[in-house]
């Protein structure tokens, strides 16, 4: 070895190789979360009369999440000015969970766990009432 020169140590294959399977892990772990994600927003627009397929369309499923819970899918597009956008998500979210007769914790569950609350929404037998 010369001094002054850097060399290839087993470490730096090794710390690479942790770092890939953390990194693989973890992206499974979200994939996972998408998918799931997905199914549940897929069986929410089918119980509310929409295609399902909305759900993949990116500003089209915000149009029909928005027709879901207010009843006009045009109010979508307060969601393009900053710092109202924050506060219209937080309505939306509340709404929705009222268009299926779910209170307003409920809404907050959807909220600050959106995952977990889809997943409730779109897989439990809660039949759409509409915007309330």
């Amino acid at each position: 070895m010369i001094s002054g020169y850097a060399t290839y140590d087993s470490y730096d294959a090794m710390y690479a190789a942790v770092g890939t399977g953390v990194l693989t892990v973890y992206s499974i772990f979200v994939l996972a979360i998408l998918v799931l994600t997905l199914i549940a927003m897929w069986k929410i627009f089918v119980k509310a009369g929409k295609p399902g397929w909305a759900c993949l369309i990116p500003f089209y499923s915000q149009y029909c999440l928005f027709d879901i819970a207010w009843g006009s899918g045009w109010l979508f597009l307060l969601t393009f000015v900053p710092c109202v956008n924050f506060v219209i998500m937080i309505i939306l979210n509340l709404k929705l969970a009222k268009a299926f007769g779910k209170g307003t914790g409920f809404g907050i569950g959807l909220v600050f766990l959106p995952t977990i609350f889809t997943l409730i929404l779109g897989l439990s037998k809660d039949e759409y009432i509409g915007p309330q």
